[in-house]
């Protein structure tokens, strides 16, 4: 038996946000092909979006300018907020998706692990544990508040683990890890009719 995929609109999303602190403009598309142009002014977030976008096949485009004259928290933060956003956006009525994705990805010698699932419930649980105090200019406590950033403002239950010795290693996996867990759970479900839940809402 032969099933004809959901047809859907386009599921991209534009999001500006401007404070006193940071103005970021992103562009989503869920249905790309990992193209990227990313300029936040911090090297190792713009490394992780890279990564992000190109394992999770979305064109990704994203330029902020933040007060890194204080720290780079702000703009850390604000960029998860507004890709939040836009995942939130994009995936639309969640008709036709798959909902739930995960991924394994290895780097070296870590390995990381991410869980999400578009339940319309913000829930993270992260583990992990860093030798460093930041990579670059990406202090390494925000690599816990940037997936919660996400998953609060994209509607996302999110788990993510990492084990390993290096640093920059187990950030990239966990990067990586959460492109393709994303991917899998946006992607439209040949089988799939209506909304993927038992409640017939999301």
């Amino acid at each position: 038996m032969q099933y004809a995929p959901t047809v859907i609109q386009m599921r991209t999303a534009t999001i500006k946000r401007q404070t006193k602190e940071t103005n970021i403009t992103l562009m989503l598309n869920l249905d790309g092909s990992g193209a990227c142009e990313i300029g936040t002014g911090v090297g190792f977030l713009d490394h992780m979006l890279t990564a992000l976008a190109v394992h999770g096949l979305f064109d990704l485009t994203v330029q902020a300018a933040g007060d890194l004259h204080i720290d780079a928290h702000h703009t850390i933060e604000d960029v998860g907020i507004v890709l939040g956003q836009a995942l939130g956006q994009a995936i639309g009525d969640k008709r036709g998706i798959f909902r739930m994705g995960h991924a394994y990805v290895p780097m070296d010698e870590a390995l990381g692990f991410v869980a999400v699932d578009f339940s319309g419930r913000p829930y993270c649980v992260f583990n992990a544990s860093w030798s460093t105090p930041a990579i670059g200019q990406y202090p390494t406590d925000l690599v816990q508040h940037f997936f919660e950033s996400v998953a609060v403002h994209a509607g996302l239950t999110l788990h993510a683990k990492v084990e390993g010795r290096n640093d920059h290693h187990k950030a990239e996996a966990l990067f990586k890890a959460l492109g393709r867990a994303l991917r899998t759970a946006v992607s439209l479900d040949p089988r799939r009719e209506g909304v993927p839940s038992t409640k017939g809402t999301l």
